[in-house]
């Protein structure tokens, strides 16, 4: 069944140039990062400072879009990056982009070589369609905060995705919750990648284009889908 995906018109009236698009996958096969996926990441990384050319993320104007929407929801996107910028500083330091799992892997090195921020949700672990909206304030947002399960929420105005059982990440793109995150046990996933004005939309379909072509090659067989903005 495909998951339903909607973005509330005061997100769509706070930032008009956003848009999206979807991978829906399903048959995947998930497990801890390889040769090959760190191998990505680092060509990704390489990629990466190709583009910026001796400038720092956030001085790319796509980036900056993103920090002009961040500010516009009350949010200081100097300490609350999106994730596209915060992989992008990761990926030039020493320390370099972490190794997560093949799936993760795979689209985080999309995020970084594409710049644009991208995620992934375990279809079966979501409850309902997923929501792009404006928080309330109250909503749960379930998290592990010093080893322990905890539970926060949102702040009011603040822009989440969520399904029906809470918050699945806060500040847009910021901080992904566990509850739906990717697993070793992940087969079906929904990809999803959100660029800003002044990013073109081609240049948006090309990075999921390209991450479409690394699900099936890492995972033969899988059904793939790119789903259009608003399907």
């Amino acid at each position: 069944m495909t998951l339903s995906l909607t973005v509330s018109d005061e997100v769509r009236a706070l930032a008009p140039g956003f848009t999206h698009l979807a991978i829906e996958a399903h048959g995947l096969v998930n497990g801890p990062s390889t040769d090959g996926s760190a191998a990505l990441l680092d060509d990704a990384a390489r990629r990466l400072a190709a583009r910026l050319d001796g400038r720092a993320p956030h001085e790319d104007p796509h980036m900056a879009a993103w920090r002009e929407v961040y500010t516009a929801f009350g949010s200081k996107p100097s300490r609350t990056r999106n994730s596209a910028e915060a992989l992008a500083k990761r990926a030039l330091s020493e320390a370099g982009l972490p190794r997560i799992n093949l799936l993760v892997d795979l689209y985080n090195a999309i995020s970084v070589a594409h710049l644009i921020p991208v995620g992934g949700e375990d279809m079966d672990l979501i409850q309902g369609g997923m929501r792009l909206v404006r928080a309330v304030g109250d909503e749960d947002f379930a998290t592990v905060a010093g080893g322990e399960e905890a539970v926060e929420h949102p702040d009011a105005g603040e822009v989440v995705w969520r399904d029906e059982a809470g918050v699945t990440c806060r500040r847009w793109n910021w901080r992904q919750g566990p509850r739906t995150r990717l697993t070793e046990a992940t087969t079906s996933g929904i990809f999803l990648l959100e660029g800003m004005a002044p990013m073109p939309v081609p240049d948006v379909e090309a990075a999921a284009a390209e991450l479409a072509e690394l699900l099936e090659k890492f995972s033969p067989g899988a059904r793939i889908t790119i789903r259009p903005q608003g399907s």
